[in-house]
């Protein structure tokens, strides 16, 4: 099934603790970067520059004030190649250098792979990065990830061991992608020493997005500095918002 016939996008709001390593201010922007991209999900219009791989798994809520983007359900996607069924796609622009940083909230239960996903390089549905951020890592989680024509293949040179996602608990997360030298750099609330990295040259451009693999969860307070950026609108964001 195509992304261009499963879009849309979906709010919901809850109050939750941010950690330590959760602060709004952001350091070690590189030289010559600049902030091209913002979402803090303060109203509907901010939908129309994402495309969702679930169009019903959505919900609008308000209490206390504190909106972010929930994913609460999953598995109306079914993707090619195993791979990730929820991705919420910032689908009108094209990164190759940049850095993105956001805030995750894992609300499903405690397993080896409750996960939140960093989606990148995505060229269509069949093609693209993802960086999976998982409690225990092995050969399906906690590691860097490549779907090319085929079911997803672990790329990364170096991870930990996994992350303590916690309960009611925002994380700041960090993914660093240089196109133009292969690199690619994720962190975890400390946001000096990436808990993976790996070198990959196959998708060098691409749109970025967030989610999970098949798991529920929250994102919001979404940056991406970089040097350029490309306003590009995929198939599937055309079909979507038609003029």
């Amino acid at each position: 099934m195509k992304w261009q016939t499963l879009v849309s996008i979906f709010l919901v709001s809850l109050a939750f603790r941010v950690p330590a390593g959760g602060a709004d201010k952001s350091a070690n922007i590189p030289a010559g970067y600049k902030l091209l991209y913002e979402q803090k999900f303060t109203g509907p219009d901010n939908l129309r520059e994402f495309v969702m791989t679930d169009p019903k798994a959505s919900a609008i809520k308000k209490p206390n004030d504190v909106v972010a983007l929930d994913i609460v359900t999953n598995r109306k996607y079914n993707p090619a190649y195993r791979s990730p069924f929820n991705i919420a796609l910032i689908a009108d622009k094209v990164f190759t250098d940049f850095v993105l940083e956001a805030k995750l909230i894992q609300t499903g239960k405690e397993y080896g792979h409750r996960d939140m996903c960093l989606f990148f390089g995505v060229q269509e549905p069949s093609h693209f990065y993802y960086a999976h951020i998982a409690t225990a890592a092995d050969e399906h989680a906690h590691n860097i990830f490549i779907v090319k024509d085929a079911p997803r293949i672990k790329i990364a040179k170096e991870t930990t061991k996994g992350v303590n996602w916690g309960l009611g608990v925002w994380h700041r997360v960090r993914l660093e992608r240089k196109g133009s030298d292969s690199t690619i750099k994720v962190f975890f609330d400390d946001m000096t020493k990436p808990i993976m990295t790996a070198e990959d040259t196959n998708f060098k451009s691409g749109y970025v997005g967030l989610g999970s693999f098949d798991d529920t969860g929250m994102i919001d307070d979404i940056k991406i500095w970089g040097p350029s950026v490309e306003s590009k609108k995929t198939e599937f964001y055309q079909r979507a918002h038609p003029e």
